[in-house]
């Protein structure tokens, strides 16, 4: 018997939408979908009870981002990964998950702008209480942590001045008084440095550079083990901090050149940073990979690569600052990192823009730091770039 026709408008919303057969695609498709169909009220229930690996709604779960977000745990040995709109909804979302109001969080002073000011502007408006601590006190982690710290968030290296924190340190105390430890790991990338095997509880990137590292996506990730990260899933579902779809699917597409990129960001960035160390021009250049580094041991210790970012200070001038970076020709002027094309950025007008003059101090930048994130490019190209840059400067 002839299917029995129903109106267009019904017809075009309803026709093509199944039915399709059961293909078995070499990478995972879009799944551009808001909701997703049950067949029964039984497997409602069973999906509530964890019954069943169906999905309910893409602000849950996803089947992109879960192919993603399995990709990021194995790739940081974890037992569990999340993806999120941003750097900064991975940021909130984590803190938000694991701190109320009354709670204390330690924080490294030498630390991402975004992080510092969504605890000292934003937070500390629902009672969280953060307290930031010098990388020479962090050296010390038992003597920063109190009864009242429930959380210790760091980076290493460092964001802009490439400074290392011993992590096995930092972690084993934090795990000896209770405290949750969570790591930013974007600038090492799970290729150079592996922060859950250092004994950190919570990883958490901008999967914004490196991970996918073509200048498209806006994203974050967290890893770690699965206990910690569902409190986090749970907080994500509330504050709507999920990834898009289509974001995932180019991260995914992304994460499966990694480490060839990685490769070549740190092969380049050593060659930028021997040429600048040698040249008198420059008063100091921070990179973890060269032996003169104050914390070349370090960074020895616990990376198996030092990373695709360069700082360079000149004599801590704004000027001469100001006057490399505006005469670079091949080096692009643009905040942000990790992707395949070199970009400069002066810290005091980007990643630490509003801050203090003590804050500044704090987290050892200067005026005069021009940080380069080292592209794929040739090499020779980008050292030629930064010599006519530096011409009379």
């Amino acid at each position: 018997m002839a299917r029995q026709m129903k109106g267009p408008a019904t017809e075009l919303i309803h026709v093509g939408e199944s039915g399709l057969g059961v293909p078995v695609p070499l990478t995972t498709p879009i799944y551009e979908t808001t909701t997703f169909v049950f067949e029964s009220a039984q497997e409602v229930l069973d999906y509530n009870e964890g019954r069943s690996n169906k999905y309910l709604y893409s602000r849950y779960a996803n089947p992109t981002l879960v192919s993603v977000e399995r990709k990021l745990a194995v790739l940081d040995h974890a037992e569990s990964a999340l993806v999120f709109s941003s750097g900064m909804g991975a940021t909130a979302t984590i803190l938000m998950a694991h701190l109320k109001a009354g709670d204390e969080v330690v924080c490294s002073a030498a630390v991402y702008g975004g992080t510092l000011h969504l605890l000292d502007d934003l937070l500390v408006r629902y009672g969280i209480r953060p307290r930031f601590v010098s990388l020479a006190e962090l050296a010390d982690p038992d003597r920063v942590l109190t009864e009242s710290t429930r959380l210790l968030w760091f980076e290493s290296p460092v964001n802009p001045t490439m400074r290392c924190v011993d992590v096995r340190r930092v972690a084993d105390a934090c795990r000896t008084r209770g405290v949750v430890s969570v790591f930013d790991n974007t600038f090492a990338s799970p290729i150079n440095q592996q922060p859950l095997a250092l004994g950190v509880d919570l990883a958490m990137q901008s999967a914004t550079k490196y991970l996918n590292g073509h200048s498209d996506v806006t994203g974050g990730c967290v890893t770690g083990a699965a206990a910690l990260v569902r409190s986090v899933e749970m907080t994500r579902r509330l504050l709507g901090t999920v990834m898009d779809p289509q974001a995932a699917y180019a991260l995914g597409r992304g994460l499966k050149t990694l480490p060839l990129r990685i490769a070549r960001h740190n092969a380049n960035a050593q060659a930028v940073a021997e040429f600048l160390a040698q040249d008198r021009r420059v008063s100091t250049v921070c990179y973890p990979g060269l032996p003169s580094d104050q914390d070349h041991q370090i960074a020895t210790r616990q990376m198996s690569g030092f990373g695709g970012m360069v700082t360079f200070d000149l004599d801590e001038r704004y000027e001469r600052a100001t006057r490399v970076y505006d005469r670079l020709k091949l080096i692009k002027r643009a905040a942000s990192l990790g992707g395949v094309e070199s970009l400069a950025s002066l810290p005091i007008l980007t990643s630490h823009w509003g801050h203090s003059d003590e804050q500044l101090r704090a987290a050892g930048v200067t005026r005069g730091m021009v940080r380069i994130s080292v592209g794929l490019e040739d090499a020779k190209d980008l050292i030629e770039d930064l010599d006519q840059a530096l011409q009379n400067s």
